[in-house]
């Protein structure tokens, strides 16, 4: 089956927060939604289960363990048992319960900002100390690198949990294998639990792969949770499915005691489309990748050539470009500037910490007609 990916739904006349939190006149390039058609498969199953007409009480829906596990096999060459997986809501709700699980008052959990907002707020709701240790953009290129020392240097006696983003969110870093290898390392030194959030896992570009820290070895596999969900990869964020991996039974021993009495299980139709996707969305994917991939070189070649005053380091995976406006020193700083005088909403940088300041985040997940109306825009604005 072919996809037709230029097509643009008219999202409006729905719930989208995305399309309705600002005024018909603006373009909405912030929350990482994609306005593509989900997979034909995905669509099917649901309609299917539309049609049944009763949506009592669920149970766990038959082969949705095996599939995921193949899933993980055949795309990332992670080899886990079906009872490592648990089944949650949201990947932010599995943050959040990694910071309940894992660490008391008082004690450090350990981010590399700038980094996804819900990472910022986890030891806020734990009641533990946040703790940073930033990443460093190259001068030369812009890609963002591990500063060693500090993330050493940024680990105590009371740090408890590493929390790291991978593929990275919002700088678009598809971490090494020697990169994960030496933070792993570190950790297990120090006595840390992992927590990986990898929900960009299967949206990564030509050139490099996507590796699960945890299947680096056992004993890192022990020491970590991961974190993932089929919402980024088919575009079904309001499912509301996702999924621990916990291959440590006393990990998720105490993960499960966590979310005992408040936190429930994936909802119907989650169940539904989650299956779908992992057993049939393949070829969608594969078509996506191409089509985001090809968006992302038309973005920065568009960046390089009109926007002289504003660096992109190319994403090596997602569909989010961060762009470093801090040479234009825009009145008001880059979201209000291009809000207010292009008619463009991006995320604001400092939703990603202080290390977001003079920065914004663009999606281009979305028909290259769209993309390319909302540079117009921004560049208009720069020359107004």
């Amino acid at each position: 089956m072919i996809y037709d990916f230029d097509a643009l739904p008219d999202r409006r006349l729905t719930e989208s927060y995305k399309w309705n939190k600002y005024g018909a006149d603006v373009l909405p390039m912030f929350v990482a939604d994609m306005d593509f058609i989900s997979p034909e498969p995905v669509i099917r199953a649901l309609r299917q289960r539309v049609e049944h007409g009763i949506f009592g009480y669920p149970q766990e829906i038959k082969g949705i363990r095996e599939a995921i596990v193949q899933w993980l096999a055949s795309r990332h060459h992670w080899n886990i048992q079906a009872e490592d997986l648990v089944f949650i809501p949201g990947v932010v709700v599995g943050l959040n319960l990694c910071g309940q699980a894992f660490t008391n008052a008082g004690e450090g959990i350990l981010m590399q900002p700038p980094v996804y907002g819900p990472f910022l707020q986890t030891p806020q709701y734990a009641k533990a100390v946040r703790q940073e240790a930033a990443l460093i953009p190259e001068a030369a290129t812009g890609s963002y690198q591990i500063d060693w020392d500090a993330f050493e240097a940024a680990i105590t006696d009371q740090t408890r949990l590493f929390m790291l983003c991978n593929p990275h969110n919002p700088v678009g870093r598809a971490f090494r294998k020697d990169e994960l290898e030496r933070l792993a390392e570190i950790c297990l030194r120090h006595r840390l639990v992992i927590v990986s959030d990898e929900i960009h896992c299967d949206l990564v570009f030509s050139g490099r792969r996507h590796i699960p820290i945890a299947s680096l070895d056992a004993e890192i596999a022990r020491n970590t949770v991961t974190l993932m969900a089929p919402s980024k990869t088919f575009n079904i964020a309001g499912i509301n499915a996702s999924f621990a991996v916990i291959q440590n039974p006393e990990l998720r021993m105490k993960f499960q005691k966590a979310r005992a009495g408040l936190v429930g299980d994936v909802n119907l139709m989650g169940w539904v489309a989650t299956l779908a996707a992992f057993q049939e969305g393949a070829e969608w994917l594969e078509q996506l990748l191409l089509y985001l991939e090809r968006n992302r070189d038309d973005l920065a070649a568009h960046i390089a050539q009109h926007f002289p005053g504003i660096r992109l380091s190319k994403p090596e995976a997602t569909y989010l470009a961060w762009l470093d406006c801090r040479e234009l020193n825009l009145e008001g700083g880059p979201y209000r500037y291009f809000l207010e005088k292009g008619g463009v909403a991006l995320q604001n940088g400092t939703d990603f910490g202080q290390a977001g300041e003079g920065f914004v985040r663009l999606n281009f997940g979305c028909p290259r007609s769209l993309l390319a109306e909302a540079l117009e825009r921004m560049k208009k604005a720069l020359n107004t």
